[in-house]
């Protein structure tokens, strides 16, 4: 049997789930969350992820936390290992400070071996920049590769 693919989510992926003002990435979202429910993959995140999720405003917070409570996913740690990766992104010019955030989502995923992280971030998660220095930084620290895209890449082009 071949093995599922362990995703990391980030906030994004989640809050697109309800965002009216984006249709084609909330309905990819969807599409994505539905193979998410029937177990297609193996879902991370961490308590990052469900500590932004907790800051959303009402009704959308309740709505989000409804939809996380119809998947399986296993809630990373944010060790000290993940803590210094995320340094590592900073040092290395990837992302600034400001990004710490994004930083940890990304050192999570890495440090506990996902295969990709899913993100609609494309200003700090799914660029060039932040793919060919997390590249890097895995290749230099001997972590697995990691794919970095967004959720319409995953269903195949977004075309369903």
């Amino acid at each position: 049997m071949e093995r599922k693919l362990k995703v990391y989510l980030d906030t994004s992926v989640i809050s697109y789930l309800q965002q009216e003002d984006t249709p084609e990435r909330m309905k990819d979202t969807l599409v994505l969350w539905k193979q998410f429910e029937a177990g297609k993959y193996e879902i991370y995140l961490s308590q990052l992820t469900l500590d932004e999720v907790g800051m959303c405003r009402e009704p959308k917070r309740t709505m989000l936390l409804e939809y996380l409570s119809r998947i399986c996913y296993e809630k990373l740690e944010i060790t000290d290992e993940v803590l210094r990766v995320a340094n590592q992104i900073i040092d290395m010019g990837i992302l600034t400070p400001k990004s710490m955030d994004d930083c940890q989502h990304i050192a999570t995923a890495v440090v506990h071996g996902c295969d990709c992280i899913l993100s609609w971030n494309f200003k700090h998660i799914v660029n060039i920049k932040t793919i060919k220095g997390v590249r890097a930084i895995t290749h230099l620290e001997s972590y697995k590769d990691i794919d970095i895209m967004n959720p319409s890449v995953l269903l195949g082009g977004g075309e369903s």
